[in-house]
């Protein structure tokens, strides 16, 4: 089976379905032995769409789907402030008619001009967003509820989705994503040694998990990389994500911890925090593939994926598949991370 039952869940079209998946022949140039016989593709989600482009899309799809039956004339959602998923709920909401609120904590300790005010933070005022600054340590889910209370009092209808767009409904998402990448792979002949995406608010690879699980295939097939969360509380964020999803799919269905992959190590310091090895992996996909990864997921589960492909994780001959999720908007708020003075 490469299908799933998804035609009951409200879904409004935001994407040119399927994104392609591509070789990496630039990279391949470039590494040559150092990728000891892997072969890389990438599936080009950051292509999706508008607003930028990027992985959101997929979540929102469905979120404004049931936004939309619920008849909502406004959404909300939350953030960190350079956060791609606030932006494209924007462009998606500016889109479609819908007034939009974001709720974006500091939750990087960064204060120069070009973090706080450029990349994915200038695009959500350039979409239209109504925006609320908040502290780091801030309950933004909370905020965000309590003026969704407020705009109803007012006789709004507000729809609410938490971080990422990662509920079990947007993570129908990538559910969806799982059966297209799996007929992909069969069409192209392809026997696909892992799957691997970044892991930020865990709806990607929840998704994905719950998506294999529901076609019958192995979830383990599904690995990422977190960037957010320390590694075993990501493992046990995918795992309820994960689970929660599939009631919605196929009840009764459930995957268990030994399911989920995690790798924490290209995580760094912290969440939003450049480290050398993201730098070398943004550097190494522009100037051998004229590609963009992202300073704070792609790039950093990017340099993980070579980091273990030069280890031998993969043997020689295996194929591995890169979800480039986008988010390339964000590398305006990093310009000082490239510097020569950064590495």
């Amino acid at each position: 089976m490469t299908d799933l039952d998804l035609a009951r869940f409200p879904r409004l079209p935001l994407l040119g379905l399927p994104t392609p998946i591509e070789p990496l022949a630039g990279l391949t140039r470039e590494l040559g032995a150092a990728l000891n016989g892997v072969q890389i593709l990438v599936k080009r989600d950051d292509l999706a769409g508008f607003g930028g482009g990027g992985n959101k899309l997929r979540k929102l799809e469905f979120l404004l789907g049931a936004a939309r039956a619920e008849g909502a004339d406004t959404v909300i959602t939350v953030g960190a402030l350079q956060s791609n998923h606030a932006r494209l709920t924007a462009a998606a909401a500016a889109r479609n008619g819908l007034k939009c609120e974001l709720f974006l904590t500091r939750s990087v300790p960064r204060e120069e001009a070009a973090y706080t005010g450029n990349g994915n933070r200038f695009l959500d005022d350039l979409f239209g967003a109504e925006v609320h600054e908040l502290p780091g340590e801030a309950d933004s889910l909370a905020a965000a509820e309590a003026r969704a209370e407020e705009l109803r009092g007012e006789g709004r209808t507000v729809y609410t989705f938490p971080s990422g767009g990662s509920s079990p409904v947007g993570c129908l998402g990538y559910a969806a994503c799982a059966a297209e990448i799996v007929t992909q792979a069969e069409a192209k002949g392809l026997e696909l040694a892992q799957i691997v995406v970044p892991n930020g608010s865990a709806g990607t690879h929840a998704g994905l998990v719950a998506g294999l699980t529901a076609l019958g295939r192995d979830p383990k097939l599904a690995k990422s990389y977190a960037v957010l969360a320390e590694e075993e509380a990501a493992k046990a964020e995918v795992l309820a994500k994960a689970n929660a999803t599939l009631d919605l799919l196929s009840p009764g269905t459930q995957v268990e911890a030994a399911d989920i992959l995690v790798d924490g190590h290209p995580r760094g310091p912290g969440y939003g925090i450049p480290t050398d090895a993201m730098r070398a992996a943004v550097r190494l996909m522009a100037r051998s593939e004229g590609m963009l990864l992202d300073p704070v997921y792609s790039g950093k589960a990017f340099g993980g994926l070579l980091r273990d492909v030069a280890a031998g994780l993969y043997p020689e001959g295996s194929t591995v598949l890169f979800v480039m999720t986008g988010g390339s908007p964000g590398l305006f708020a990093y310009p000082d991370a490239f510097s020569d003075a950064a590495g």
